[in-house]
């Protein structure tokens, strides 16, 4: 796998996920503090799947 796949679904995961909360009437500043902190963790999570193992020395 590999890290733009991740980076990929969790976009569309944010981006769903930001348009139920808008329609449901939550605060533009929430939405966005909620995205902020998926990407992290998108980030976070991709990174740890997809990096390579470091040959034993």
């Amino acid at each position: 796998m590999s890290f733009g796949i991740y980076l990929v679904g969790y976009i569309i995961l944010i981006v769903g996920l930001a348009l139920g909360a808008n329609m449901l009437g939550v605060p533009a500043q929430w939405i966005g503090v909620g995205a902020l902190c998926l990407v992290g963790i998108a980030v976070v999570h991709g990174v740890s799947s997809t990096r390579q193992k470091d040959l034993p020395s």
